[in-house]
């Protein structure tokens, strides 16, 4: 199974119904043969973006701990690259779960991403290869 990089907008409009793109992310999730890897701290700001939607935390828990979500990541093994990445780009005003991810696709060799963040259509992992946007929103 190859790996797919997963952002914190698609598990949010995943365990979320009101939000917008809710529909997307179940269709473009459920159409995955990947493995879902993603960063603790995509993990983080969807635990705090979800707090108010009921049980929707601990599924993203569930989800880890059933292995549904891979978190290879290792920021003290990282922080060096991902500090790279913010500098780059500052300018666009990166957050740092996207660095993390921009450095978690040049660890695991794969640029394919579920994420609702058009910042992965500039951003470029390992020397200079695109993402692939998983996710449909047109």
């Amino acid at each position: 199974m190859r790996p797919v990089l997963l952002d914190t907008g698609v598990i949010v409009g995943w365990l979320d119904r009101s939000e917008q793109y809710h529909q997307d992310c179940v269709a473009a999730v459920q159409g995955l043969d990947g493995q879902l890897i993603t960063c603790e701290a995509v993990l983080a700001e969807s635990c705090y973006l979800l707090r108010a939607v009921s049980a929707a935390p601990q599924a993203v828990l569930d989800n880890v701990e059933r292995g549904i979500f891979q978190v290879p990541f290792q920021l003290s093994r990282s922080a060096p690259a991902v500090k790279r990445v913010m500098a780059k780009y500052r300018d666009l005003r990166i957050d740092f779960a996207d660095a993390c991810l921009v450095c978690l696709a040049e660890e695991m060799g794969t640029g394919e991403i579920l994420t609702l963040d058009r910042g992965f259509q500039v951003f470029r992992w390992g020397r200079h290869s695109p993402f692939r946007l998983l996710v449909s929103l047109d």
